[in-house]
């Protein structure tokens, strides 16, 4: 089995207004769904990954703070990239407007 890094992604005004807008109920049953997918997946999850914090991009010259869509990560292990792709299909994540999962293939060297 190959492993593959999926990215929870939005833009920054959508990340922003679930932050602001969801209700601790709302928060809760993000939470449960979570939760569910983490279960009905967890033979496939090798690091269920977590949420991502403020980003600073480094070049030779300098260190900025950078605003981008990533908003957390997951590691997952499949037979295909297709495969890994599936495994999103029925993430909380997407439960959110505005929202999506981008899926790559972890390449060993």
């Amino acid at each position: 089995m190959k492993k593959y890094l999926a990215l929870y992604m939005a833009t920054g005004a959508d990340f922003e207004r679930m932050m602001k807008e969801s209700t601790p109920e709302q928060h809760k049953q993000g939470m449960e769904a979570w939760s569910k997918w983490g279960q009905k997946h967890q033979k496939e999850i090798v690091e269920m990954g977590a949420p991502l914090g403020k980003t600073k991009k480094v070049t030779k010259g300098s260190v900025d703070s950078i605003k981008n869509q990533v908003g957390g990560y997951s590691i997952v292990q499949a037979n295909s990239h297709d495969e890994a792709a599936k495994i999103f299909t029925d993430s909380a994540h997407l439960m959110m407007p505005g929202t999506w999962v981008e899926v790559m293939e972890l390449v060993e060297m």
